[in-house]
């Protein structure tokens, strides 16, 4: 690396040839050498300056259009080009599209996409200042990506002109590395403030820079290298420069400058070779071929102990090269092992790795922020990571609450944590609950700055100020936005109540707030009179407390008992006669009045439960009744010949499977003809319908075809290579024809195998098996794919009775904060006209309308935005819209538990008979469904029914006969049948 930094800046560079490379490659190319011009004249005059004056300089001293000529270069490429509209219409509609945004962020700042839009249009109209203004005010709320602070920063360099400008830039470079530790932007930070070498302090600033980049993100193992790299070529540039003039320097200057900068270089390369990163080997190489000396052994031992921690670091990494972003389980994973292993910097480098991709993960940041907290106890440090932490997740009031709680534990003056607080309650959080545990951790904080040995202080006047601010805010801007408080116990109130009695010795105070809990619904809770009781026997006198007891008797509607019980064992112990005799008339009293409540309500359920009773009972009757009239209608006899001549027919197969006859038109015998000629008419039918085959006729052909053909019985050792699709349409023909260009496109199918049932109609479902396991992972992506009208079912092939537990459901049943489900849809409302509507309030990542089974819309359906933020504003927005004359309901998506199937094994252990459930259909023994085994066929179940011709023999000789018994042909079958 120094021999090329040398080269650069002493060999003439060839003049490339335009018509070889194209225009992008021929910008690169002059960036890189621009660079490598800069950097070297610069590190000439900051040699100069370190020499002396007895040293001449080869090269022409850095000017200031020099310096600036970096500057230039480094934003080269992203600098905005000169746009000329051809018409003046598209400029209109960009200023009125900014004037929207702007109006937008004057109602939500915290809108994300809407300052990403805004900073975007202004930079494609050129207004400089407007972009410089709406990038400080997104970064005064967001922590900006690596992608808008490169930007941002190649557009301040470009425009800086003088010193004052080189300062504002190296302002933002501070601001940029506090967001996040990007590999990138210390890279540019470090290579910008080269360009400033010549300045006063440009040289230690230079070092400064790449010294903290090196302890940012110098353990990074992909990326560190470059860090590395970069700074040691830079001391490499200094000593090739200094080298000429070496000879000429007595010993004392010789050791005091050129001896000392190349001990620079040696210790770069011993510290990085300690350090387990990748492409170690190259480093190593470099440095022995560099270095005139042999590479100490300590240097030796300490690289090859590097060697051996990248091997252990190895499948971590390569784990995340090859994931897709944004790679969390990964760098779970990754986290875990190095907090096994204990080194606070590797530690804290993988978080920091892990939220640039997962800065929207809120428990991600609670668990750095606690490992902080817990562990390195750093000031500085546990306070930026809770700020970036709030301004990512601003949404969490749990990063809320750790940050308030770590501002007091490190003593952060009171002005700026009330600021903070104040911060918090505009964050717009998306439950009441959040709003409440937001106001006591911070009611708790003035808590704790109270003396209470003082009868009056400043403190506490704050205290109970804040408190009735809290109540204030909870009964109007909570409610007003959610309908509810939050606090339905009242538990502010509560503490409240607790503060003024026991610190304050103020119960006159605290029975005032109880009197106001109770009237907001609390007086029929025994646990809240109970908790007042306690509350006033400890701090108050027995008369409030029993007359608190008194009124909780009368009252109490949950547990009345339990309040009666509590005044009794008061009395008993403390209470005069008098009082003894009015508890007892009263808890009588009560509980005989709560008895004849309990009675009537049980009266009132028994009798709702005999009407549904009665109704079963008149419905069944209706339906007997049906039954036999007609059966009356039914003439008698009428069925006899035909089942004496199946017998007869059936009988003589001799074994063979019977043919299911169809009834066909005119198949019945016009009158006076007798069965003779009818025989031979229908032979001769039979002759005739052979020569024309009218479309049924074709049809039950091509079902006998499906009906003979082989049965080939699934193989589950290809269930990894296999699919399995249901609710395919019933009347798809030919459904291998059909399906298999569709799943091609996954890979290479080797067999489709559609169901057909024994008339060989299809079932609407099919197995697919692929030549390997990639493709039918990527099969499972059709799922829910619209195939002739109806939403195909694509799931693993998985054997239930192998696997009871395995779930084919997809989706999560969990609370989703950044998901929403919206309810009273129009049944024409389609998914491109909901995403128009959603997309208005942020990045939708997924949209689903549900449908029943047959692929109609149920008037239903769930968003997924990018982060819980743009949900909640959604909810705000949308909730209570009309579309298409539908007034619509959001939320944040919370669905019901799914109800989990009862295995064999838990209504075996209930005692219940284990009754196979294919008797009974796929919803059990309905009153509707139809026992299609005939009752000939049909078992006894217990030991004490009747056999048909006699008593039903015991179980043991009925298990004995059974194993014994042959087999029987369809024939005798089909004789058992006719013969019931």
């Amino acid at each position: 690396m120094a021999t090329a930094a040398a080269s650069s800046a002493s060999e003439p560079e060839p003049e490339p040839k335009a018509a070889a490379r194209a225009e992008g490659e021929e910008d690169e190319v002059t960036v890189a050498r621009t660079r490598r011009k800069v950097l070297s004249r610069a590190v000439a005059a900051a040699t100069y300056k370190t020499m002396g004056p007895g040293w001449e300089q080869e090269e022409e001293g850095v000017s200031d259009s020099d310096a600036d000529e970096y500057a230039m270069a480094s934003s080269a490429e992203s600098s905005p080009g000169d746009y000329e509209w051809e018409y003046d219409e598209e400029e209109e509609k960009n200023q009125l599209e900014i004037e929207r945004l702007e109006e937008q962020l004057s109602i939500n700042i915290y809108d994300y996409n809407c300052h990403v839009d805004l900073i975007r249009l202004l930079r494609l109209e050129g207004e400089l200042t407007k972009v410089r203004m709406a990038r400080q005010k997104m970064s005064e709320i967001f922590p900006l990506t690596e992608e808008l602070w490169l930007e941002w920063l190649h557009d301040e360099i470009s425009m800086a002109v003088d010193g004052l400008d080189r300062e504002h830039v190296y302002e933002l470079f501070e601001k940029a590395v506090k967001d996040y530790i990007c590999p990138n932007i210390w890279l540019e930070y470090g290579q910008y403030s080269v360009g400033g070498i010549g300045q006063k302090g440009g040289l230690e600033k230079v070092r400064s820079v790449f010294e903290r980049a090196l302890s940012s993100v110098g353990l990074h193992m992909t990326k560190g290298l470059a860090i590395w790299e970069a700074y040691r070529e830079f001391e490499s540039a200094i000593v090739e420069a200094a080298r000429p003039i070496a000879g000429f320097l007595s010993p004392f200057d010789r050791e005091q400058t050129f001896d000392s900068q190349l001990e620079k270089i040696h210790s770069l390369f011993r510290r990085q070779l300690a350090i387990p990163l990748y492409d170690m080997e190259a480093t190593f190489a470099e440095y022995e071929e560099w270095s005139e000396d042999p590479v100490p052994e300590s240097v030796v031992q300490s690289y090859n102990k590097a060697l051996q921690q990248l091997e252990k670091y190895k499948p971590y990494e390569e784990s995340l090269l090859q994931a897709e972003a944004p790679r969390l389980a990964e760098y779970q994973a990754y986290i875990d092992f190095e907090m096994k292993i204990g080194d606070p910097a590797r530690i804290q480098l993988i978080f920091e790795r892990a939220l640039v991709e997962n800065c929207l993960v809120p428990d991600l940041w609670i668990r750095y922020s606690q490992y902080l907290d817990r562990q390195l106890k750093v000031k500085d440090l546990v306070l930026s990571v809770h700020s970036r932490a709030v301004r990512n997740c601003p949404w969490t009031v749990a990063l809320w609450s750790r940050y308030l709680l770590a501002m007091e534990r490190h003593g952060v003056d009171h002005g700026e944590i009330s600021v903070t607080f104040e911060k918090a309650l505009s964050a717009g959080f998306i439950q009441a609950t959040d709003y409440v545990e937001i106001w006591q951790t911070y009611l708790d904080y003035l808590r704790r700055r109270v003396d209470f040995r003082q009868d009056s202080s400043k403190e506490l006047e704050e205290l109970r100020s804040t408190f009735t601010r809290a109540l204030e805010y909870l009964q109007q801007e909570v409610e007003e936005r959610f309908s509810e408080s939050g606090d339905p116990s009242c538990m502010i109130m509560q503490n409240w109540a607790r503060i003024e009695a026991r610190l304050c010795n103020n119960m006159q105070k605290a029975r005032e707030l109880w009197d106001s809990i109770m009237t907001k619904g609390n007086a029929k809770y025994a646990n809240m009179w109970l908790e007042y009781y306690n509350l006033e026997r400890a701090h108050g006198d027995t008369q409030h407390c029993r007359k608190a007891l008194h009124r909780a008797v009368q009252c109490t509607s949950d547990y009345p008992e339990h309040v009666c019980e509590v005044l009794l064992t008061m009395e008993r112990t403390e209470g005069t006669l008098e009082d003894w005799d009015v508890a007892v008339q009263k808890t009588e009293t009560r509980l005989a009045r709560v008895k004849e409540q309990r009675m009537k309500a049980a009266e009132k359920e028994a009798a709702l439960a005999q009407q549904e009773e009665e109704k079963v009972e008149q419905r069944k009757r209706v339906r007997a009744e049906k039954k036999a009239l007609k059966k009356k209608k039914k003439p008698r006899g009428a069925d006899k010949p035909r089942e004496e001549e199946d017998e007869k027919e059936w009988g003589d197969a001799d074994g063979e499977q019977p043919a299911k006859r169809r009834r066909v038109e005119n198949s019945v015998a016009p009158a006076g003809v007798d069965p003779g000629t009818e025989e031979e008419s229908a032979l001769t039918r039979k002759h005739t319908t052979m020569d024309v085959e009218t479309p049924s006729k074709q049809k039950e052909k091509a079902a006998a075809l499906k009906r003979d053909m082989p049965k080939v019985s699934h193989d589950s050792s290809k269930d990894s290579i296999t699919v399995f699709l249901s609710n395919l349409p019933y009347s798809m023909g030919e459904p291998e024809v059909k399906l298999r260009p569709l799943f091609e496109a996954c890979g290479e199918v080797a067999e489709i195998r559609p169901i057909f049932s024994n008339r060989g109609d299809f079932r609407g479902y099919c197995y697919v098996e692929f030549k390997d396991e990639k493709s039918a992972l990527q099969a499972l992506e059709l799922d829910r794919k619209n195939v002739e009208g109806r939403p195909m079912f694509v799931s693993p092939c998985v054997d239930k009775s192998k696997n009871p537990d395995f779930k084919v459901f997809r989706y999560s049943t969990a609370l989703e904060k950044h998901k929403l489900f919206i309810s009273g849809l129009p049944f024409s409302c389609t998914k491109e006209e909901l995403e128009d509507i959603c997309k208005v309030h942020g990045t939708v990542k997924d949209l689903r309308l549900v449908t029943n089974r047959a692929g109609k819309p149920k008037g239903l359906a769930y968003v997924e935005y990018e982060n819980e933020s743009q949900a909640s504003q959604a909810v705000m927005k949308m909730d209570g819209m009309t579309i298409k004359e539908n007034i619509i309901k959001v939320a944040i998506s919370n669905p019901p538990q799914r109800k989990v199937p009862e295995k064999p094994e838990a209504r075996k252990a209930l005692g219940g008979p284990m009754v196979p459930r294919q008797m009974y259909g796929a919803r059990g023994k309905g009153r509707t469904q139809l026992a299609l085994l005939p009752r000939a066929l049909q078992r006894p179940t217990t030991g004490t029914a009747q056999a048909e011709n006699g008593p039903a023999p015991c179980p043991a000789a009925a298990t004995s006969a059974a194993s014994e018994a042959p087999k029987m042909s369809n024939a005798d079958f089909a004789k058992l049948l006719l013969r019931k």
